[in-house]
């Protein structure tokens, strides 16, 4: 598709929580591209036996170690989302650990002769791997839209265990801890895509905003 070009289209996709990049990475992966999800690579870093989880058991303690040995992801993000330096520490540990994996993964798929990837991380531009990307596209969305797609999410932790009110406060915790996010983001996007609403109306949006990009690209 791009084989005049020395290697794939990078695309970011970054944004608040909730918003959809996970639905437009797919939608992306439909149409072939190879999508490298920053969130997926930090679970695998601090799985048993991973010296990142090591380390986040160092400074956070038993209080985010479930029983049988793995990192209680729910504890340590009541405990992060709740305190934005303590945030800070657990991304100082994790980020230099994810960073090498990404980029990896992203040579793998340029040397598999992938025409696009994607790179889907919520810390894209702070962590640095927007400077990696030809594009990056901030997913944005409705407050109300938000905050109904979380407690969505959030159902299945209700239903192993948790009430719906716990879903609801973890999920206005999250939304609070990410305030002023778009506005700080919007600078370095190249694109933004408004999911808000219908789910076709949005993934036509993603469709046109490919096309540009594709065309943009090749006529680079």
């Amino acid at each position: 598709m791009m084989a005049s070009r020395p290697r794939a289209l990078r695309i970011g996709l970054t944004g608040p929580i909730g918003c959809g990049k996970s639905t437009i990475a797919g939608w992306l992966a439909d149409g072939g591209a190879t999508v490298v999800d920053a969130d997926e690579i930090a679970r695998a870093v601090t799985a048993p036996g991973e010296p990142a989880l090591d380390a986040i058991f160092a400074v956070f303690g038993d209080a985010v170690r479930a029983t049988d040995g793995s990192l209680d992801r729910a504890a340590i993000g009541r405990i992060v989302f709740a305190d934005p330096d303590r945030l800070s520490v657990l991304e100082a540990i994790v980020h230099p650990a994810v960073r090498p994996r990404l980029l990896a993964a992203v040579e793998a798929a340029e040397g598999a002769g992938v025409g696009l990837v994607v790179i889907e991380a919520i810390r894209l531009v702070e962590s640095g791997l927007a400077e990696l990307c030809d594009e990056t596209w901030l997913v944005v969305c409705g407050a109300a839209d938000q905050r109904v797609r979380l407690r969505l999410r959030a159902g299945g932790t209700a239903a192993r265990g948790r009430g719906t009110a716990d879903a609801d406060a973890d999920a206005d915790q999250r939304i609070a801890a990410q305030e002023g996010i778009v506005d700080r983001l919007r600078p370095f996007a190249t694109r933004i895509v408004d999911s808000s609403g219908d789910w076709q109306a949005a993934r036509s949006s993603v469709e046109a905003a490919l096309e540009a990009a594709l065309w943009a690209w090749q006529a680079g």
